[in-house]
């Protein structure tokens, strides 16, 4: 039996569509941080970018996501040493600390709504930046990263 890609590929040898693969959809890397001048501490809070699907936790216009949302961040292999920031359970970090993907990743259970069903995904409390005044977002903050 083959072995799927993730195991047989690093991170920067992956082909874009086996890369894009790897979201599993959570929504979680869309969620508003907010730093701290002075301690650089990063903080999440749960208002996600305008452009996200709140319901499918999937980027409405992902192709423009960049042009549109200047602080969008894009995922690549390059930066690899940088996902100490997305959530533990996220594909690309648990790849890039030598980890497996867990049981609901869609790449393993073939079934997109398994991030819903365990809980993992921001669709039952991230709100839309579009409803949220920029000098209320400290009163939304949920953790410390």
């Amino acid at each position: 039996m083959e072995l799927p890609f993730w195991k047989t590929k690093s991170l920067s040898e992956m082909a874009t569509n086996e890369w894009e693969s790897l979201c599993d959809g959570c929504g979680q890397c869309c969620l508003i941080k907010l730093e701290d001048d002075e301690t650089f501490d990063v903080y999440v809070t749960n208002v996600a970018c305008r452009l996200l699907d709140i319901e499918t936790c999937r980027c409405r216009d992902y192709e423009h996501r960049l042009q549109r949302v200047p602080i969008c961040l894009s995922l690549t292999p390059e930066k690899v040493d940088e996902f100490k920031w997305l959530p533990e359970t996220c594909a690309y970090r648990l790849l890039s600390e030598g980890k497996e993907l867990l049981s609901w990743h869609p790449l393993l259970c073939n079934n997109n709504n398994a991030i819903h069903e365990a809980g993992i995904s921001v669709c039952d409390f991230a709100q839309s930046e579009e409803h949220i005044h920029p000098d209320q977002l400290h009163e939304h903050v949920i953790e410390k990263m």
